[in-house]
């Protein structure tokens, strides 16, 4: 998303700033994490881990570029952050969104140790559903006509239908599968699916927000960059690396019930049956 940027305080602009790096070193010790971690997780559970770093491997590369735009685009001038004619592009998170989404989906698939005939169309279903959400949702966003029965508002309204379809899969044919779990692995599948629900439910709101206040908040005042910025990087956080140490717990407690050693490091061949 190309985008004219406004003056910004030092403060403003600190702000955004350190929010961008925050993220990519959370993203690059998580991408650590989950490599080094696998080896403590029941073989068949490991590819849900390499996911993981994967996801995070990507949203730290997009980051970086992210705040290299950001740095770019402003230049200090007389105490305030001056915009220097460069376009702050922010069309990398679509690019991020368009990867890493669909793995999100994959990785709770994985995960959950369904049988080999469900686990591949399942995956590949929300996997598809997920990027088609992201795709239909983009030409609404870099649209200058942002009434609620104009282009934003249409191409808004048929990325929901991918976005519905993906939550009624989750919350309704997985439900039954999560509650043969054991208490302790269906409590974190159910709150795995519940921080998916709450971190990608800013970004509808953050899309509906120039459709349903086009006078009160402008896209390009200091105060909106700021904080959809801001936002934005929270719900990517969550959703990604924070999400990803869900996915560990829940592939570690399955490991665990499955009579695996996790207790250190250890080699598939020393691991019990």
């Amino acid at each position: 998303m190309l985008q004219e940027l406004p003056t910004l305080t030092p403060g403003q602009y600190s702000l955004v700033f350190n929010m961008f790096s925050f993220t990519v070193a959370t993203m690059t010790a998580s991408f650590v994490f989950f490599v080094m971690a696998r080896n403590n997780l029941a073989p068949k559970y490991r590819i849900s881990m390499m996911v993981s770093a994967l996801v995070v491997f990507i949203a730290g590369y997009h980051y970086f570029r992210i705040t290299s735009s950001w740095e770019a685009a402003y230049a200090l001038q007389n105490g305030m952050y001056q915009p220097t004619g460069e376009l702050f592009n922010d069309a990398y998170r679509y690019v991020d969104w368009l990867l890493t989404v669909p793995l999100l989906t994959v990785e709770l698939v994985l995960v959950m140790g369904l049988p080999k005939n469900e686990r591949g169309p399942l995956a590949a279903k929300l996997g598809f559903l997920a990027a088609l959400m992201i795709v239909l949702g983009y030409p609404g966003e870099v649209s200058e006509n942002a009434a609620l029965f104009g282009t934003r508002g249409l191409w808004g309204f048929l990325s929901t239908i991918p976005f519905v379809w993906i939550l009624y899969i989750l919350f309704t044919q997985l439900g039954d599968t999560i509650q043969r779990q054991s208490s302790r692995v269906s409590t974190l599948l159910g709150n795995a699916r519940l921080l998916l629900l709450a971190t990608w439910g800013f970004y509808p709101i953050a899309y509906m927000i120039p459709m349903a206040f086009p006078e009160a908040f402008p896209s390009n005042t200091p105060g909106t960059i700021v904080a959809l910025q801001v936002g934005y990087t929270i719900a990517d956080v969550l959703a990604k690396a924070g999400y990803g140490v869900l996915i560990y717990n829940i592939a570690k407690a399955k490991s665990e019930e499955e009579g695996f050693n996790v207790g250190e490091m250890v080699e598939p061949a020393t691991a019990s049956a």
